[in-house]
């Protein structure tokens, strides 16, 4: 039993939700104050470094949403196994579970190998990728701001072969899809904020992918958005220290270790 039963079916939630999760989520840091003490880059580098408008930004995620959403209506309307009295028969909750670990790492192998062709590859990154990059300082509401082509087969590709590959059900889809996004637009929100349980049970987190939007982190700490293990097998994997700014806030530095 889940709360949208009876109004709106596990198809469409699994369609629209993770859309409403990602602006209600990434909504909250853009109200929030300042925070000065907890953020990875000051406000000065943000206006500086960034080279596109929040206006465009917004647009860009949106065009990427809209076809995530033609897709995973797509996706669910071919999967669909609702029965005779128009419902679906669930799983038992640890087979949920291991339904969304399983889909986790699909998703993490797609995404690294993916993204890291996408650098690798001078013609995709300078055409495609570097529209992501262009936000060097980021911020939560940017989590998705990719090129059309890169949000399609990095992100609604990647989340569709994650949905097959586990056999999770549409409702199970609504779970794990919202936390990938919740995930995501973590990642980017671009502070250090203390509790953050993505921070405290996640390496691959914040200031890890941080490094990555760096100059010098380019080509490194591509695994996203979970787990950092594709790195460490690969190669790719760049530690940093956090360090502590005497004007406030913190500052992704390469390990010394």
């Amino acid at each position: 039993m889940v709360f949208w039963e009876g109004y709106v079916s596990d198809e469409v939630m699994g369609t629209f939700a993770p859309i409403v999760v990602y602006w209600l989520y990434a909504g909250v840091f853009q109200l929030l104050p300042p925070l000065d003490n907890y953020r990875l880059h000051t406000r000065k580098e943000e206006y500086v470094k960034n080279s596109v408008p929040l206006s465009s930004v917004i647009k860009g995620v949106l065009l990427q949403q809209l076809v995530q959403a033609v897709v995973a209506h797509l996706l669910f309307l071919v999967t669909s196994e609702t029965n005779l009295v128009g419902t679906e028969i669930q799983p038992s909750l640890p087979v949920q579970i291991f339904q969304i670990i399983i889909a986790m790492f699909v998703m993490d192998t797609w995404q690294y190998f993916v993204h890291r062709y996408m650098h690798i590859n001078k013609f995709l990154y300078r055409h495609i990728h570097s529209q992501h990059h262009k936000l060097v300082v980021p911020y939560a509401i940017g989590a998705l701001y990719n090129h059309p082509l890169e949000g399609l087969l990095l992100d609604t590709v990647g989340g569709a072969i994650s949905f097959l590959i586990s056999g999770m059900t549409a409702r199970t889809a609504v779970i794990f899809f919202c936390f990938a996004v919740v995930k995501t637009v973590d990642d980017h929100c671009g502070l250090w904020l203390p509790g953050n349980l993505f921070h405290i049970f996640f390496q691959n987190n914040t200031a890890y992918h941080d490094i990555h939007h760096q100059l010098h982190g380019l080509k490194y700490n591509f695994s996203q958005p979970f787990f950092p293990i594709w790195d460490k097998l690969l190669g790719t994997h760049m530690p940093y220290d956090l360090i502590k700014r005497p004007e406030g806030g913190f500052e992704a530095r390469l390990s010394k270790d």
